[in-house]
């Protein structure tokens, strides 16, 4: 079965570009998860890569699926020059490597928390995974893998958080487009949740 992150990694390259940096992180007992950074205008974006090396598994099943199962790369898309959002690098590859970790599915909808600012000053200590599709096209693998889905991260206040647990993920997206709130501004306060 071939090696899906060469795969992985030349579909982002096609959609977002060269990557200009990337850093590296291995967890005890863990494969290496790689963060890519693209620069696009003002725009920087980091990616994973080496989450999608192994499917997702349910964490009640007795044994992992090596082969069937949800993969899966991560992209935190901010503004640039604004804060040292390089310092995000450890914990994506933290949230990258959770699901070999925690054994967690991470899909649409959740909330992913990194316990600790996502780099220095910021206001956020989670991300929400936001529906992919938009900025980089899911990965068809030939049968019977899964698709490699590339999940949007939407950086979260502590305020959000507790409002998303509470309403859900629909309704925080939507108080953030009806505040019209610019959810790559890496310094931007949370939303009005009254």
């Amino acid at each position: 079965m071939a090696d899906v992150l060469p795969l992985v990694e030349a579909r982002l390259r096609s959609a977002l570009g060269e990557p200009d940096a990337r850093a590296a992180v291995t967890f005890l007992g863990t494969d290496r998860i790689e963060v890519l950074r693209f620069q696009e205008g003002d725009v920087v974006r980091y990616a994973t890569l080496g989450m999608s090396a192994q499917p997702m598994s349910d964490p009640t099943a007795v044994l992992a699926d090596p082969v069937k199962g949800p993969r899966a790369e991560l992209i935190l898309s901010v503004r640039s020059g604004l804060a040292d959002t390089d310092k995000a690098l450890r914990p994506l590859a933290v949230l990258g490597a959770s699901p070999q970790v925690e054994g967690v599915v991470v899909a649409p909808g959740a909330s992913l928390d990194v316990g600790e600012p996502l780099w220095p000053g910021a206001p956020f200590t989670s991300v929400l995974v936001a529906e992919p599709g938009g900025l980089v096209e899911d990965l068809e693998l030939d049968e019977p893998l899964d698709p490699v889905r590339f999940l949007p991260l939407l950086p979260m206040t502590p305020n959000e958080a507790a409002w998303k647990r509470v309403h859900g993920a629909q309704a925080l997206q939507e108080r953030w487009l009806t505040n019209g709130t610019d959810l790559r501004d890496p310094s931007r306060k949370s939303v009005p949740l009254e």
